[in-house]
């Protein structure tokens, strides 16, 4: 499960916060038209990040983008959010109309539209701003218990002494689709339980002894690419990895190209065996470690293309063109997955439901 954002500014992938659209801000595609409400008829451009991310790329995709190219605009301009607000009957608290003036866009959003006029030469008061949907959030990750304790298997065995917090772990409280800010708040809440259980799993444990040369493992992955052959690049194969993922396991996945982009991750995990770097230093070496990182990755792009080809159904963030529909009798679970012996294996884990009941979506 992975969160598309819905605005990042046009090949910079810089967030623009969704407070712009809480303003009052719009949706704009290439022909002039506001969207939204054909996708989501009561909460329009307040809709959640999934469904808006959707909408856009399906704006793209059938030849609505700006000028032909894969970006909308979103539009905040004071004209523009006090015209819509009045179709769409918004007031303020004390039931006045709902307006706004640009310097109020400016004291509201002083950071956004600084960073449009310094990375696009933008100015979002007078101009609309070029988006699109960008890769944001991972709703997967370590699975742990609510201790922030890393647990190794669907009956919540832990591994004595790990603990993972924040985005890399997985507790759950996102399920499929992460609901904006709570990131913050798994971080705190949960990052302050690892910490706990970690001072006190230090308190009582003794030191292991280490095997002998411990660090053989990662010593042998940067020597592999500090003495590469160099047939291959690591900046080529990081770009074909990013569009082979962001088009084949994006925001819209289906059978046929999800397929193709897991036998294309594992076509690039043979080739990064040829990556070599041209500074081998050891101090400070940002190639070496960028290169190392795309081996990760690799990894990485191989469970979600894998995870996300297994399950059958459209839930979340996951939007399956073959399978459109929840399926909850089938596919109520969570997909952990593993390497043995050398090969990825799934396996499941019950979902708890507690207070609320799974329900449609409805906007």
């Amino acid at each position: 499960f992975f969160q598309f954002h819905p605005t990042g500014i046009y090949k910079l992938g810089i967030l623009i916060t969704e407070g712009v659209r809480g303003e009052g801000g719009i949706l704009i595609n290439g022909n002039g038209e506001r969207f939204m409400p054909k996708y989501a008829p009561t909460v329009k451009d307040l809709a959640s990040r999934d469904v808006v991310s959707r909408a856009i790329y399906t704006e793209i995709k059938e030849g609505r983008g700006v000028n032909g190219k894969n970006y909308v605009y979103l539009d905040v301009r004071p004209e523009s959010v006090n015209k819509f607000a009045a179709m769409d009957g918004r007031t303020n608290p004390d039931g006045s109309p709902y307006k706004i003036t640009g310097e109020q866009v400016l004291a509201k959003l002083p950071d956004i539209i600084d960073f449009c006029r310094v990375y696009l030469g933008v100015d979002p008061i007078t101009q609309m701003m070029p988006i699109q949907p960008t890769a944001h959030y991972t709703m997967g990750g370590i699975p742990t218990n609510k201790y922030g304790e890393v647990v190794v298997d669907d009956n919540g065995t832990i591994f004595p002494g790990l603990y993972a917090a924040g985005e890399c772990a997985c507790v759950s409280v996102h399920g499929a689709n992460r609901l904006g800010t709570n990131s913050l708040l798994d971080l705190v809440v949960f990052g302050k339980y690892a910490g706990l259980r970690a001072a006190e799993y230090a308190k009582q444990a003794d030191f292991e002894k280490l095997p002998e040369e411990a660090e053989s493992g990662a010593r042998s992955a940067f020597d592999a690419l500090r003495n590469g052959s160099g047939k291959e690049n690591a900046f080529d194969l990081s770009n074909e990895l990013k569009k082979v993922m962001f088009e084949d396991v994006g925001i819209y996945r289906n059978e046929k190209d999800m397929a193709a982009a897991l036998e294309k991750v594992r076509e690039l995990q043979k080739r990064f065996k040829d990556v070599g770097v041209n500074d081998t230093g050891k101090i400070f070496n940002t190639e070496l470690l960028n290169a190392w990182e795309l081996g990760n990755l690799l990894d990485i792009a191989e469970v979600v293309a894998m995870s996300a080809l297994n399950r059958k159904e459209s839930r979340g963030g996951h939007s399956r063109e073959d399978y459109p529909e929840r399926d909850d009798k089938n596919w109520l679970k969570h997909t952990l997955i593993a390497k043995k012996n050398g090969k990825l294996e799934i396996s499941y884990k019950p979902v708890v439901i507690t207070k609320h009941q799974p329900k449609a979506r409805v906007y």
